[in-house]
């Protein structure tokens, strides 16, 4: 026990600065369960393979958690367990906000708000008191516009509430409300709908989530977010697939990128994490026209790691 002890404390020391970036190189945990490992277990003989292993699949990146998991609390618990045997930080995703994506491409979510603070309640539970980031609910804030006025409050509830029972039972949690993009909400009003959204049960706030927009200009957005909040909170940014920027489009776009390998340490940001899953489609669109949104192709995969 006091073994794991000294590891959580090591892992979440490095994250908040108390030891340097530069002596935990590799604090995220790699997941032998995504969508790209999969693919390129069962592909071996796929001359693609080799590249997407090395490129994508043993690199760090988020697992994301919602209503397709059968036993929340079971998966989260075994997940985060697995990642602290291997001594690493695990980052998870919780995205089962109910209404969630507005019914657009990753539509679906918990089936009603008693369902959410109960699936809420399991999801931090099952993290305990063991280290992990958890970017929660991407979207959730930014997309209050497509909501009428008393479901929008539903949803602030509903936020309010996970982030209220992850600083309860998940006390060793780094968490981060998503703060939407630095195209897509202004950062005095983000600001405003995080302090709604119960931010200031969380550590901050990640920019940037499954787009595009470069680390430097998701870092100004993420500042400029800060300074309208009134209070003292970290950011982290998704640079999954930033290596080449934003075309504009957010929906499976040609030309795009790799990010930066995930890191501790990136001032103004506090990490520069792989949120979305390379490879990974944002629904029928695009470069995919019929791979639904969460579905893993190669294709995806080998463009975005030549930028085409």
């Amino acid at each position: 026990m006091r073994t794991r002890i000294v590891v959580a404390l090591v892992v979440a020391g490095a994250l908040l600065g108390a030891v340097p970036a530069s002596a935990a190189p590799d604090a995220f945990y790699v997941d032998p369960t995504s969508n790209p490992a999969k693919w390129v277990k069962a592909n071996g003989g796929d001359p693609r393979a080799a590249r997407i292993k090395s490129a994508i699949a043993d690199k760090p990146m988020a697992k994301w958690f919602g209503n397709w998991n059968a036993n929340i609390g079971a998966d989260v618990s075994a997940y985060v367990r697995a990642a602290f045997t291997a001594k690493r930080m695990p980052v998870l995703v919780a995205y089962n906000i109910t209404g969630r994506d507005c019914g657009s491409h990753s539509g679906g979510g918990a089936g009603s708000p008693a369902a959410y603070r109960t699936w809420s309640s399991a999801f931090a539970s099952a993290i305990g008191n063991l280290p992990a980031v958890v970017v929660i609910e991407p979207d959730a804030v930014a997309q209050l516009d497509c909501l009428a006025a008393p479901q929008k409050q539903v949803r602030l509830d509903l936020l309010k509430h996970l982030t209220a029972e992850l600083k309860s039972k998940a006390p060793n949690a780094f968490t981060y409300l998503d703060g939407g993009n630095s195209s897509w909400i202004a950062a005095p009003e983000m600001a405003k709908r995080l302090t709604s959204a119960g931010i200031a049960n969380t550590r901050g706030f990640a920019v940037n989530v499954s787009n595009y927009r470069t680390t430097a200009e998701s870092a100004r957005y993420g500042s400029d977010v800060v300074s309208h909040l009134g209070q003292k909170k970290s950011f982290v940014i998704d640079v999954s697939r930033n290596g080449n920027g934003s075309n504009g489009q957010w929906c499976n776009p040609a030309g795009r990128k790799l990010g930066e390998a995930p890191r501790l340490g990136a001032a103004p940001a506090e990490m520069l994490l792989w949120v979305k899953v390379p490879g990974d489609s944002d629904g029928k669109c695009g470069i995919a026209p019929t791979t639904p949104a969460g579905a893993f192709t190669p294709e995806i995969a080998m463009r975005l790691i030549n930028g085409t």
